[in-house]
C-alpha cells in the first residue's frame, strides 16, 4: 500500500530563536490545562441521562437521539491519533487553544440546537474540538517540567480525567431534572472561556518543540494515506461499540460492514505506519518498554474504570430503585477517595516506585470487583454500595498517575507529542470497549440465565406448578378472584426476570474482575521510573 507524498519545498529562512521559558508554578499550569479535560470528559458522559429528554424535546426517537452520543465519539476518535503530529505542525498552544475554541463555541451551538439533525452536526463539530485536549494537555505538562516534577502535575491532570466520567451522569440528571437539557452544553461557556485565558497567559511551546515544527516544516511529508486509515478505522470501531448492542452485532448490516472496515483499515494503518518515514502516528514509540507497558495499563485502567462507573449505578437504579441522584451519591465518596489518593499517590513517587504502586492498584482492582461480584445482592444497604465504591476508587486512586509518570520516563522530549497521542487514544479505546463489553455481557447473561432457571423451574419434579398454585391461592385469598393465576403468572415472569438480571451484573463485576487479573502481570516488568530522571534524554 503505497502513497506519493506530498513534498514542500524546503524553506531558506531560519528556524526563530525563541527562549525556554519557565512555567512558573505547577499549580497553575496544571489547573489551566485540566480543567479543559474536566469539561471535555464529562461531556462524554453528562448527556447519556438526557437522551430522553433531548429526544422528546426534539421530537426523535430514542434510537434516533442516540446518535448524540455516537456523533461525539466518533469525531472525538478520529482527532485524538492525529493530535500529536498536528500539535507538532502548527504549535502546540495554537492548536490546543484552538481546540478549546471550537469545543466551547460548538458547545453553545448544541446547546441552542433547533433540530435533532443540527445537534448531530454540532456535537461532531464538539467531538472534534475535544479530540485533541487530553494528549495536547499531557504533552504541555510533559514538557514544561522535568521528570521529577511530573507526578506533581499529573495529580492535578488525573483529577480532572478520574472525576469528570464519575461526575458526569449524576450532574447530567441534575441539570435536566431542575433546568433543561440545554443546559449541559451551556455550562461549557465560562469554563471555556477561563480555560483560553489561562492558557494564553502559562501556556508556551518549549524550544525544542519549535526547532522540531520548523525542521518539520522545511521538508514536509504529508501521510495521507495513514490519516485516511486511522479516520475511517477509528469512526468505523467506535460506531461498532456504540451501537453494536443495541443493532443485535452481526444481526444489522450496519455493524457487520463498520466491523469489516474496521478491520481492514486499522490492519493495513498498523502496517503503513510502521513502514512510513513520517508517520501521523509514531507507533514505533510502542517499542519503548516503559512506554509500552503503560499504554497496555492505561488501556486497562480505562476499561475498569468507566465499565464499574457505568455498572455501579445503573445496578442501584435498575434493581434497588435507587434515582439518579442516590446512585450519584452512592458513587461521589469513590470519587473524593480518587481526589486525595491521587494527590497522595503524587508524593509517594518519590519514595516508591511506580510499579509498586501500579500493581497495588490493580490488586485492590481485582479484589474490589470480586467482593461486588459476590456480595452485590438485593439486600445491600446504602453503607455497603459506598464502601465498595470507595474500594473501587482506591485502587483507580493508586493507578492514574504513576501509570502516566511511568510512561513518560524514558522518553525524549521530541517524542512526547506523538507519545500523547497513543496513550490518550489507548485510554479512550479501553473505555469504550469497556462499556460496550458491559452492556453486552448484562443483554447475553440476563437472557442465559432466564433460559436456565426458566428450564429448573419448568422441569418435571412439579416446581413450577407448585409456585403457580401457591402464588394463585394466595392472589385469590386477597380477593382477586378469577384473575389470581393471570397475577400469579405475572408476579413468576417479573421475579424470573429480576433473578436473572441481578446475575447478570454479578458475572459483569466478575468479568471486570478477571480482566483486571489478566493486566496486573504486565505491571512487574516496569522499569523504576526514577532511573528515567537520571537517564540522559531519548536513549532509552
Amino acid at each position: 500500500m503505497a502513497a506519493n507524498p506530498v513534498v514542500l519545498e524546503p524553506l531558506k529562512a531560519s528556524p526563530p530563536v525563541q527562549r525556554r521559558r519557565e512555567p512558573g508554578s505547577p499549580m497553575w499550569l496544571a489547573v489551566a490545562v485540566s480543567i479543559a479535560t474536566f469539561m471535555e470528559l464529562l461531556d462524554t458522559s453528562i448527556a447519556n441521562v438526557s437522551l430522553p429528554h433531548i429526544a422528546g424535546s426534539l421530537g426523535a426517537s430514542q434510537d434516533e437521539a442516540t446518535w448524540v452520543l455516537t456523533s461525539y465519539l466518533v469525531a472525538n476518535g478520529v482527532v485524538l491519533p492525529l493530535s500529536g503530529w498536528l500539535s507538532t505542525l502548527i504549535g502546540r498552544k495554537r492548536f490546543y487553544m484552538a481546540c478549546v475554541a471550537i469545543f466551547t463555541a460548538s458547545s453553545v451551538l448544541c446547546g441552542l440546537a433547533p433540530t435533532l439533525p443540527m445537534l448531530i452536526v454540532f456535537r461532531v463539530l464538539q467531538g472534534l474540538g475535544g479530540g485533541g485536549l487530553a494528549p495536547s494537555e499531557q504533552a504541555i505538562l510533559t514538557d514544561a517540567f522535568p521528570a521529577h516534577k511530573r507526578a506533581q502535575v499529573f495529580s492535578i491532570y488525573g483529577l480532572a480525567v478520574v472525576l469528570a466520567p464519575t461526575i458526569g451522569p449524576t450532574l447530567g440528571g441534575w441539570i435536566t431534572d431542575n433546568y433543561d437539557w440545554r443546559w449541559i452544553f451551556f455550562i461549557n461557556l465560562p469554563v471555556g472561556i477561563v480555560s483560553l485565558l489561562l492558557s494564553a497567559r502559562l501556556v508556551h511551546d518549549p524550544p525544542a518543540l519549535v526547532a522540531q515544527r520548523w525542521k518539520m516544516l522545511q521538508n514536509l511529508h504529508v501521510d495521507y494515506v495513514g490519516i485516511g486509515l486511522l479516520a475511517v478505522g477509528l469512526s468505523s470501531l467506535q460506531i461498532v461499540l456504540d451501537k453494536g448492542q443495541e443493532d443485535d452485532w452481526f444481526g444489522s448490516t450496519l455493524i457487520t460492514v463498520c466491523i469489516a472496515i474496521a478491520v481492514i483499515c486499522l490492519v493495513s494503518a498498523v502496517i503503513y505506519e510502521l513502514r512510513h518515514k513520517q508517520p501521523v502516528l509514531d507507533l514505533r514509540l510502542l517499542g519503548n518498554r516503559n512506554f509500552g507497558l503503560s499504554s497496555l495499563l492505561v488501556f486497562g485502567l480505562g476499561f475498569v474504570l468507566f465499565a464499574s462507573t457505568v455498572l455501579v449505578p445503573q445496578y442501584l437504579q435498575e434493581l434497588l430503585g435507587y434515582t439518579a441522584t442516590d446512585a450519584g451519591l452512592v458513587i461521589s465518596p469513590g470519587g473524593a477517595t480518587v481526589a486525595v489518593l491521587t494527590i497522595f499517590s503524587a508524593r509517594l513517587l518519590k519514595r516508591i516506585s511506580a510499579r509498586t504502586l501500579i500493581i497495588t492498584g490493580w490488586i485492590i482492582a481485582v479484589a474490589a470487583n470480586w467482593t461486588m461480584a459476590h456480595t452485590f445482592d438485593f439486600e445491600i444497604t446504602y453503607a455497603w454500595a459506598a464502601w465498595m465504591r470507595v474500594f473501587q476508587a482506591f485502587g483507580f486512586g493508586l493507578m492514574f498517575v504513576p501509570i502516566s509518570t511511568a510512561a513518560y520516563s524514558f522518553l525524549a522530549r521530541e517524542k512526547v507529542n506523538q507519545a500523547s497521542a497513543i496513550y490518550n487514544l489507548a485510554r479512550n479505546l479501553g473505555g469504550s470497549i469497556g462499556i460496550s463489553v458491559m452492556t453486552t455481557i448484562i443483554a447475553r447473561r440476563e437472557q442465559f440465565h432466564q433460559d436456565v432457571i426458566g428450564s429448573q423451574i419448568a422441569s418435571s419434579d412439579g416446581n413450577l406448578q407448585h409456585w403457580l398454585n401457591g402464588l394463585t391461592t394466595s392472589f385469590r385469598d386477597r380477593g382477586l378472584g378469577a384473575a389470581s393465576e393471570q397475577h400469579a403468572r405475572a408476579w413468576l415472569s417479573a421475579l424470573l426476570t429480576q433473578q436473572s438480571r441481578l446475575l447478570a451484573y454479578l458475572d459483569a463485576f466478575m468479568v471486570i474482575a478477571v480482566f483486571a487479573a489478566i493486566v496486573l502481570p504486565f505491571a512487574f516488568f516496569l522499569r523504576d521510573h526514577r532511573e528515567g530522571f537520571k537517564a540522559p534524554s531519548g536513549t532509552h
